[in-house]
């Protein structure tokens, strides 16, 4: 039996699922069509701080933190001297990464700034606090920060109540120091 991948998808509702996936399902890592792969490297271990673990020629590299084989992989095989793909198309809108504490989401704004990078956008979902970004390819990048889920937003029904309110980017430098 073959998908077929033109069909119409019923959406259900999140309550409808019958069968939910196991919840130590993660996604593992995220591997990204860059067209200069010195440059996404200067990004993404120079900015970043992630760390170089292997990499294939001039072609492709694996990086991670904290000794895990790869968090991200990067290559060129169909994309060297590429584009961003144009606004209005399908495709990745972001990546997210996940840092531990809120003091390390501070660390990673504290780089971005000396780095001159510019945010797209910086909030507060009440679940989460979070900054955007595009990489040099125009990949959305989001570095986020989790709160404990006692401390989730809640609806007097038990759903959650997320939001997008600005975040406090000084209170989050600070807690990095």
């Amino acid at each position: 039996m073959t998908a077929d991948a033109t069909a119409p998808i019923k959406p259900l509702e999140p309550e409808l699922t019958p069968r939910p996936v196991d919840a130590g399902v993660r996604i593992g890592h995220v591997h990204l069509k860059v067209a200069d792969l010195d440059r996404s490297l200067a990004f993404y271990c120079g900015v970043l701080g992630f760390e170089l673990t292997q990499r294939y020629g001039r072609q492709a590299a694996f990086v991670s933190a904290g000794g895990y084989h790869h968090h991200i992989g990067l290559n060129t095989w169909e994309s060297k001297g590429g584009s961003a793909p144009p606004s209005g198309t399908t495709g990745l809108y972001h990546v997210a990464l996940l840092y531990p504490t809120r003091a390390a989401l501070g660390d990673a704004l504290r780089r971005l700034i000396e780095a001159g990078i510019t945010l797209h956008g910086a909030s507060d979902h009440g679940v989460s606090q979070a900054l955007y970004l595009n990489d040099p390819d125009g990949n959305g990048i989001e570095l986020y920060w989790d709160r404990d889920p006692k401390d989730w937003p809640r609806l007097a029904d038990g759903h959650l109540s997320m939001d997008t309110r600005p975040l406090d980017l000084d209170a989050l430098l600070q807690a990095a120091e």
